[in-house]
């Protein structure tokens, strides 16, 4: 083996050789050769508990030994997935589900109304505008932002009266940005690029500026992993460098973790909302009528989630959770906007609250067991319409200017391919505005939600889909997914990766985990810090129950998740090994006793607890953390774990010493492949070739696993 040295570091020249014939044929036969990955001993200690980290080296993700590591490992994995038989049918299907044009819902900003669309294969979708009565023409092409289309556009923001923009460009999937403003007319550039923002959305200020966040770039050589620790809201002006921004909130005087402005419709109040995790922020609003206001707050703490949703003069719209875990909507003076002067408007259902604004109108958009119900009220808090949605499913928008008299909403479920709706307001009627052209009938399919008891009795939904007619003899290849975290809810959406799944008789299940937000703050505590645990259960009941019901069995049982999914995935995995036939933990969490020393990962401590809080927290974290959990010489599931070399978000670093370790302790046949791919990041901007390729792979790997026989679809 050659070995080279670059300034003064030990680097592997070559960690893997192309495979041989000879060990094709091992790979076949299920004995598994994977690249030799290097063991340091670094031993950390933790309340006196010691913990070893061996592979700690792979956390520099930029360094030539990890990258030879990486290409060493794609490698192999690319050789295991090429001999598989039906890879590129699966690929060519996929492809042929995604050929179809897709719509985004319009909005209107100034004289035009903006859309983004893709013919069907595009790498990125493009924004289009168009005025009344005129054709529509090509806004912005993110395609041609770079060759290989891992530049995408990761947002745009209008001034008031649409005559500028600013739109943000993500290089290769990572959260850093830059910022371009341009005017609309003409798309002249103005003024220089802003650079290095991240998490941030823009608030324009007339045509004058606007406001963005950041963070500081970590230092050269950690620009993808350094923490990022105390985000600065600034004022851009027009014309005038990035050097000159003012800092209007954060820094030394009020550190906080995320900050975020916006400004109301009116352009009356700067509205900003802090926060050090992910749960719960401060909210403070300027008045910008008075020149050299104060920022005044309106929340002084982190205890509960609340965003100003509109204004009528200095009549505040608020949605808090304050008092009320499933949301409600109060309203205040902006003179003294203080909780104890809030009088409510819509009150607290049974059901979680996610409201909107549009036409001069409230819509309250609730989650009922996992599905949308919308009711339109007006500015006093008086109910007008139900909005009779096409079924059970997933309805999202309802969103736009006072003035407007029609809006549109997308509806989606697991078989009903997403669609676009015009809505008039003043009568509540909706009309199809554009329908998917996706080659799929959705009378051939079904999708129902059941309800199981997790091991504690709790009672958890889940939505099952599959082809109708399949025999529920437990041999049905099913794929298992959840998430469990955040907040966030799984609700209904249609996916062209998932009808190739359905296709062959294979099950969709997702199930509804604590942790999330489906059933609100309280669902959601329940499935954090010491109370993870609940979240992981929930997910292995619900593949006992998918077991019991015959709808299939651990030898054609596979689990997917992403980000804190792939926690998810990485936890059961290790803890009930034998339930599962195939594991697919994506862009995950996985080392719990370190996430938070990288990027952004600090803030997920609401969730998650960190190692350093107490000994109490760090031995729970140990004992579930799947980098820590797994054990040499058990029998793990086939594994395929996914991540990215931008991903900037939850470092590859997890995924990298997940693989490693599962590779060294993999004490069955099952073969342990990682797929890093490259110019990419923790999800967004993906463009569709990789998107395809990706989703390919994994049902290539999962029913080569489980000994099914792919069919061509005609």
């Amino acid at each position: 083996m050659k070995v080279i040295t670059n300034k003064g570091l030990l680097v592997l020249a070559i960690l893997s050789p192309i495979l041989s014939v000879a060990q094709l044929k091992q790979i076949q036969k299920g004995t598994m050769i994977y690249p030799k990955t290097k063991s340091i001993a670094i031993k950390d200690n933790y309340f006196g508990t010691e913990v070893t980290d061996p592979y700690r080296w792979l956390e520099d993700d930029q360094s030539e030994e990890t990258k030879a590591w990486v290409i060493a490992q794609n490698e192999v994995t690319q050789k295991y997935l090429s001999q598989i038989p039906y890879r590129n049918a699966i690929k060519e299907r996929l492809t042929h589900l995604m050929d179809y044009e897709k719509y985004s819902q319009p909005f209107k900003e100034g004289v035009y109304t903006y859309f983004y669309k893709n013919t069907g294969l595009q790498n990125q979708s493009l924004l289009y505008r168009q005025k009344d009565g005129e054709d529509a023409e090509i806004f912005l092409d993110p395609n041609t932002f770079s060759k290989d289309a891992t530049t995408s556009l990761s947002g745009i923001d209008f001034s008031k009266d649409g005559s500028l923009c600013a739109y943000q460009l993500s290089v290769g999937g990572s959260d850093w940005t830059s910022v371009v403003v341009m005017k609309t007319d003409d798309k002249s550039v103005v003024g220089d690029t802003l650079k290095d923002v991240k998490f941030s959305g823009i608030a324009w200020q007339g045509n004058e500026g606007f406001y963005y966040s950041s963070y500081d770039k970590p230092v050269a050589g950690s620009q993808l992993s350094g923490l990022t620790q105390y985000h600065k809201l600034y004022f851009h002006k027009l014309g005038t460098s990035q050097k000159e921004d003012v800092l209007i909130f954060g820094g030394e005087k009020t550190p906080r973790r995320y900050v975020g402005a916006e400004l109301t419709e009116d352009e009356r109040y700067l509205i900003i909302s802090a926060a050090n995790t992910t749960s719960g922020n401060e909210l403070y609003i300027r008045d910008l009528n008075q020149p050299d206001s104060e920022i005044i707050s309106v929340v002084d703490n982190f205890d509960q989630n609340h965003s100003i949703i509109d204004n009528i003069g200095s009549k505040l719209y608020i949605y808090t959770n304050l008092n009320a875990p499933n949301g409600r909507i109060v309203t205040v003076d902006a003179a003294d906007p203080k909780p104890s002067k809030w009088k409510e408007l819509i009150k607290e259902t049974s059901n979680v609250l996610s409201p909107s604004t549009g036409g001069g109108k409230l819509f309250a958009n609730y989650i009922v067991d996992a599905v949308s119900k919308v009711l339109q009220y007006d500015m006093e808090g008086n109910l007008e319409h139900e909005i009779e949605l096409p079924g059970l499913g997933t309805a999202v928008g309802f969103r736009g200017k006072k003035t407007e008299k029609e809006i549109f909403y997308t509806f989606t479920s697991y078989v009903y391919p997403t669609t676009i709706f015009k809505y008039v307001v003043s009568n509540g009627s909706s009309f199809l505005y554009k329908k998917s052209g996706v080659d799929f009938d959705p009378l051939m399919y079904e999708s129902k939600q059941l309800f199981y008891k997790s091991k504690d009795g709790t009672k958890v939904p889940v939505i099952i889909t599959y082809k109708k007619g399949i025999p529920l003899n437990g041999k049905n290849p099913t794929v298992l997914y959840g998430y469990g975290g955040f907040n966030i809810s799984l609700t209904p959406a249609f996916s062209t990766s998932v009808v190739s799944l359905l296709e062959q008789g294979g099950i969709y299940a997702v199930a509804n985990l604590r942790g999330g937000g489906e059933y609100g703050e309280n669902w959601h505590i329940m499935g954090t810090k010491l109370q993870k645990q609940n979240v992981f259960d929930d997910f292995i009941a619900a593949a006992e129950f998918l077991i019991a019901e015959k709808y299939t069995s651990s030898d054609y049982l596979a689990i997917m998740g992403g980000s804190n999914g792939g926690l998810l995935v990485g936890a059961v995995m290790t803890q009930r090994p034998e339930l599962f036939k195939v594991a697919f933990p994506a862009v995950g969490v996985l080392d719990m006793l370190r996430y938070h020393k990288f990027t952004s990962g600090a803030g997920w401590a609401y969730d998650y607890g960190t190692s350093e809080d107490s000994k109490e927290m760090f031995e729970y974290l140990y004992k579930y953390s799947p980098v820590h959990a797994l054990k040499e010489g058990i029998k793990y599931p086939a594994t395929l774990v996914t991540t990215a070399d931008h991903d900037d978000r939850v470092v590859p670093a997890h995924s990298f010493k997940f693989a490693a370790t599962l590779q060294k302790d993999q004490g069955g046949k099952a073969p342990v492949l990682i797929s890093i791919q490259t110019n990419a990041g923790h999800g967004a901007g993906k463009p569709t070739d990789k998107a395809i390729e990706e989703i390919a792979d994994k049902w290539a790997f999962m029913f080569y696993n489980m000994g099914i026989e792919y069919k061509a679809v005609k």
